[in-house]
């Protein structure tokens, strides 16, 4: 199993982590999944309010259903008002281009209520959520073609969000084909004194979990 609580010096994995967009199918343990997420929620958060919702998706089919719709979405619609721009247009016209890259695992970070700052709090919690993949040895990748579909009401519906749930950022996590290049990493766990220690609440339906901090 991938060791997530392996120390790496923090400037190591903020210049050697990339966008990944090849991965294998390797599923990712509950574990690993449930480590990320706490490496996530030591974020800083406006007021130290810690909003996040993870919602892990690892349902093929669904992720399938997804990209689909959400390439039909872009596709309708003139980038003035969501639509894709032209020069991904023959991209996403392509049958067999699927947008999550059939990567094992999609988390999308959302906030519980509405606020001025959910964007920005959850994209914090996202970076975080990278930066712990990249030491552990996972590839990660930050999608942006998902985004208005899954704002719509049918795609929060999809997800279980509310229909008021703010926008979020959605993210990819697997196993890269090609290992990204790190060094060994240090013995010693990392254990900061201030880590946050809130309880994970999380449940498995059919291949998708959500996971509430």
């Amino acid at each position: 199993m991938l060791a997530v609580n392996s120390c790496m010096d923090v400037t190591e994995a903020i210049y050697g982590r990339r966008a990944v967009r090849d991965y294998t199918s390797e599923p990712i343990h509950a574990s690993v999944l449930e480590q990320l997420i706490k490496a996530a929620i030591q974020a800083p958060s406006v007021v130290n309010r810690q909003p996040w919702l993870f919602t892990v998706v690892s349902d093929q089919a669904l992720l399938a259903q997804i990209s689909e719709n959400s390439k039909a979405y872009l596709l309708s619609r003139p980038p003035t008002v969501g639509g894709a721009k032209d020069r991904y247009r023959d991209l996403l016209s392509d049958p067999d281009f699927q947008i999550f890259y059939h990567a094992p695992v999609l988390i999308v970070i959302s906030a519980k209520e509405l606020s001025s700052w959910a964007v920005e709090d959850c994209s914090l919690a996202g970076q975080n959520l990278m930066l712990a993949a990249y030491a552990a040895g996972l590839g990660t990748c930050w999608i942006g073609f998902a985004k208005h579909w899954l704002n719509t009401p049918e795609g929060k519906a999809v997800l279980g969000l509310g229909r008021n749930a703010p926008p979020s950022p959605r993210l990819l996590l697997a196993i890269p084909r090609v290992l990204q290049r790190r060094s060994r990493a240090k013995s010693q766990k990392c254990t900061g004194s201030g880590e946050r220690v809130q309880p994970v609440l999380y449940s498995f339906i059919e291949g998708q979990a959500r996971l509430s901090v």
